[in-house]
């Protein structure tokens, strides 16, 4: 067993004043991730600090939503706000996890999420996403669930969010305990230290993400791909939202999922979707854009159409929306 203190701190200061001080410290909020990785040995903390009991759990419907780091998915998903504005949230979140974990997972926690690749998961397989410099086991190995896009040689796991991939499409905001950044900005790029994942810093707090009073996000859709019907991460996903009016796209988002190191959003896509009349052959391309530089490994190049199809379907359902 790995030794850890925990500790329960009065205010959002003393939260980040006790990570600050320990470099392997962790927040813990809902903990499905955390705790899970802990049984595992993957994550070893040195201190638990528990920042349930902060007051981030509102959701604020006024110039846009500005929804609390500990939200629970269910209650977001749930909201009759969030359902009418931004249809694709909760269609993510809810096609996400299980009812149990929904309850206890929180929005804060969901942006941290970490990869649910094997080789990451397993300690006596080499990773460098968990012991950077140790080598890439999915490279050589079994990659069906591994990514296509963003991946480098030294790392192909996917992003595993739902969540993630409808913010990514809706131009949201993480606001932090020193600063706000532009959801896009958020994760980095693999590299050569794929164990960096995001640009936060040590003992930076999330504590809030900001959604943009944008009218057509109520335009939107989230469809997601996987190996049974329930509790399974994507195969592939997409987030699209569309402004259409009298047949052609003034405005599009398009965000994929379970095919990238990170929450994709295709500019290329988009470019290809804005100005063009809604039509199947207009989707088609798009996703040929989308997807144009994807580099498949030995068994997950099927992703590379089945994350187009999907595509396809999200656009296509998005702009047949009242």
């Amino acid at each position: 067993m790995n030794l850890f203190t925990y500790n329960r701190p009065a205010d959002a200061d003393a939260a980040v004043a006790a990570i600050g001080r320990d470099d392997r410290a962790k927040f813990l909020a809902g903990g499905t991730t955390l705790i899970d990785l802990m049984k595992l040995s993957v994550e070893q903390p040195t201190q638990l600090v528990d920042i349930n009991r902060l007051p981030m759990d509102q959701i604020e419907i006024k110039d846009g939503v500005r929804i609390g780091a500990n939200v629970r998915n269910s209650d977001l998903a749930n909201h009759e706000s969030i359902k009418k504005m931004f249809p694709v949230l909760s269609e993510a979140l809810l096609s996400g996890a299980s009812p149990q974990l929904r309850n206890m997972a929180t929005v804060g926690g969901n942006l941290m999420q970490r990869t649910r690749c094997y080789y990451f998961r397993d300690t006596s397989s080499p990773c460098n996403k968990r012991v950077p410099g140790s080598g890439c086991s999915a490279i050589d190995g079994y990659n069906r669930i591994h990514a296509v896009l963003g991946t480098s040689e030294r790392c192909i796991a996917t992003h595993p969010s739902d969540m993630c991939v409808a913010l990514a499409a809706l131009d949201a905001t993480i606001v932090t305990s020193q600063r706000s950044i532009p959801f896009n900005d958020f994760y980095v790029a693999y590299g050569d230290d794929p164990a960096k994942e995001t640009v936060l810093n040590h003992g930076e707090l999330i504590t809030a993400v900001r959604i943009p009073p944008t009218p057509f996000f109520a335009r939107s859709h989230y469809l997601k791909v996987r190996d049974r019907a329930s509790y399974e991460f994507a195969l592939a996903s997409s987030a699209v939202a569309l402004d259409v009016q009298d047949g052609q796209i003034k405005q599009a988002r398009v965000a994929l999922g379970g095919v990238a190191s990170k929450p994709w959003r295709s500019i290329e896509a988009e470019k290809l979707l804005v100005g063009a009349r809604a039509a199947d052959d207009l989707y088609v391309k798009a996703a040929e854009a989308a997807m144009a530089g994807a580099k498949p490994q030995a068994f997950n190049a099927f992703k590379i159409d089945l994350v187009k199809r999907t595509m396809v379907r999200a656009l296509s359902t998005a702009a047949a929306m009242a």
